[in-house]
């Protein structure tokens, strides 16, 4: 799909379409509908006591000067009202809070579920960053919503059309008067309103773009300093503040005109109306009490009306946020990880453990430019395999292949003699370990980050791992050992260290096959020597596919492939390609010595 994940939830119109996306949500809030259903009841219970407490107030008024014994009876019911309509906003408020939490953890679930079994060709093209904001800022205004903003929509239209049926009731004629000039005044007070927060999301953006400044020229302070640009960036960051200070200046004015709008129109209207009724008082057509409840009223849906607005914007925000967890969750998953079909299957060992046959490869994002064009190559069992090339010629993406984290347009790969497509993706992957260049850890401790290779193993195989994997010497060098934590992506350890708690992860995975990408390339020689011990002795007795440039991790492989251009141009061991004359492999090696 082609909709872009922004790190903004934004505003969508209300339709049907968008309403039908939304009633997509009720799936999870199905499991919790009885408690959804005493949630709405005590909303519309807890709108009805607050719509009868004017008119009882009123009743109080009248009762002072017509029957004052009815005055301690309507007060007892007033008090009734107060503490029926606490209750009620308690049960409302938690009925809401317990099936919002739950139907949005199980939101997040899915979400989560979801996203962890979408391709590596989607993370490729989107940022992680944005990913996770969907699954906090965009679920979290989906919480706002169903917790406070829906519960507070369907008070305000209770309110609104409740008020206005009951000060019909009262009277008709002030009704109407109240009609032709409430509804009027806060129509404005809502337009102007939204002008000023829209003015102050300018004023926000100038403010941001002058922090933006800031960080941008502190964090790169060597390269200021370095090309003497210190009065250049004093200038731009003059010429930004100073267009926040003016945009800020004229946000002051503006908001300072609506509050002056505000008393004016509100309190104006409200004169209007105490005007207006106590010239129908004076004919007798309306009570002193009934003035009172219908001032009150007209608060109550003046209120409500100059709030359903903002309470509607964001309505249109979770229609936004929902649109957007859609978008998400009709990506097409690679596999539903959570079934088990990595049943054993019967594998052929006189076949080859893999093979490639006339594969063509292009990755989606560049589907102009071919990456493996007509690639044969056979991997037997037991063999190590080692692919050499320069930059470019294809040889992370045979890895890629191997992983099934691409496929090919053309060709067919083959495990065991059997094409890769009648395998599941994640029956491969158990019999595969694959040690990267670039190794991620996790911010964990050092346990975790090697028992993440199989959480059941032992305590004895995983001290066997480490030891053979050369990295108890450093892991006893930290006080908590084993239960050090490393830091984000490992920053706390060394390039060598990361390899070889890698190696250890993968040792302990024992797989069948064994992929190798680059995984001493950015060791020094002394790092280099101690990550090559321990991959000689992970790559004993298993089958290896190795993907480096250095010659001390080749020249041992059973064979050599020499790839350029996406092809095999060369193949045999390391003697019998340095015996070729005018090899391409040759050229290669002399290039490293020399």
């Amino acid at each position: 799909m082609s909709r872009n994940f922004g790190s903004h939830t934004n505003k969508r119109k209300i339709s049907w379409q968008a309403l039908r996306a939304i009633a997509k949500m009720y799936v999870y809030i199905k499991p919790f509908q009885a408690e959804f259903a005493f949630g709405m009841v005590f909303l519309i219970l807890s709108s009805g006591t607050a719509l009868a407490f004017p008119s009882f107030l009123g009743d109080l008024v009248d009762a002072a000067q017509k029957s004052p014994e009815k005055i301690d009876g309507i007060a007892l019911t007033l008090g009734l009202l107060l503490i029926s309509q606490a209750i009620f906003s308690f049960g409302r408020i938690v009925f809401f809070e317990r099936v919002a939490q739950n139907a949005l953890a199980s939101l997040r679930q899915g979400m989560y579920s979801h996203l962890i079994d979408l391709p590596i060709s989607f993370f490729h093209s989107k940022r992680i960053g944005e990913l996770t904001n969907r699954l906090q800022s965009d679920i979290g205004v989906l919480q706002e919503t169903f917790t406070s903003t829906l519960a507070e929509f369907i008070r305000q239209l209770v309110i609104i059309i409740g008020g206005i049926a009951l000060l019909a009731y009262t009277s008709v004629k002030l009704t109407f008067f109240m009609l032709t000039v409430l509804p009027f005044i806060i129509l404005l007070a809502i337009i102007f309103g939204s002008r000023i927060r829209k003015f102050s999301k300018s004023v926000q953006d100038a403010s941001a773009s002058s922090n933006i400044i800031v960080e941008q020229s502190l964090s790169a302070i060597a390269t200021v300093k370095a090309f003497t640009s210190e009065n250049r960036e004093r200038s731009k960051y003059k010429k930004s503040t100073e267009l926040v200070a003016k945009l800020a200046i004229t946000g002051g004015i503006l908001r300072g005109g609506f509050a002056s709008f505000l008393i004016l129109g509100l309190f104006g209207a409200l004169v209007l109306v105490v005007w207006k009724g106590t010239t129908l008082i004076s004919t007798g057509e309306l009570d002193p009490g009934q003035l009172f409840s219908f001032v009150i009223y007209s608060g109550f849906i003046g209120g409500s009306m100059g709030g359903i607005a903002d309470v509607y914007a964001r309505l249109q925000k979770a229609v936004g946020a929902t649109e957007a967890i859609l978008v998400m969750l009709d990506q097409h998953i690679e596999e539903d990880s959570k079934i088990d079909t990595y049943i054993e299957q019967k594998i052929d060992t006189k076949a080859s453990v893999v093979s490639f046959k006339e594969i063509d490869f292009a990755y989606p994002s560049r589907p102009d430019l071919s990456v493996l064009k007509n690639f044969n190559l056979e991997v037997n069992q037991g063999e190590q395999i080692a692919i050499v090339g320069p930059s470019g010629a294809g040889k992370s993406t045979i890895m890629q292949l191997l992983l099934r984290f691409q496929e090919p347009q053309n060709g067919d790969l083959s495990f065991y003699g059997q094409k890769a497509s009648e395998y599941s993706k994640t029956y491969l992957r158990k019999q595969m370990s694959w040690v990267p260049q670039e190794v991620i850890l996790f911010g964990q401790s050092i346990k975790e980050n090697i028992l993440y290779g199989n959480p059941n193993a032992s305590k004895k195989e995983m001290l066997d791992a480490t030891n053979r994997s050369n990295s108890m010497e450093f892991i006893n060098k930290f006080p908590e050992g084993f239960n050090t934590e490393i830091g984000e992506k490992g920053v706390q350890l060394s390039g060598g260290q990361r390899q070889r708690i890698a190696i250890a992860r993968a040792m302990l995975k024992n797989p069948k096959i064994l992929l190798l990408d680059e995984a001493t390339s950015s060791l020094d020689a002394e790092s280099e020597s101690v990550v090559q011990e321990a991959l000689e002795r992970l790559m004993k007795g298993r089958t290896s596919v190795i993907i480096a440039h250095r010659l001390s991790t080749v020249r041992n492989a059973d064979r050599i492939a020499f790839i350029n251009e996406g092809q095999v141009l060369e193949l045999g061991s390391h003697e019998e390609l340095m015996n070729l004359k005018s090899g391409i492999y040759k050229q290669f090696v002399k290039q490293q010595l020399y």
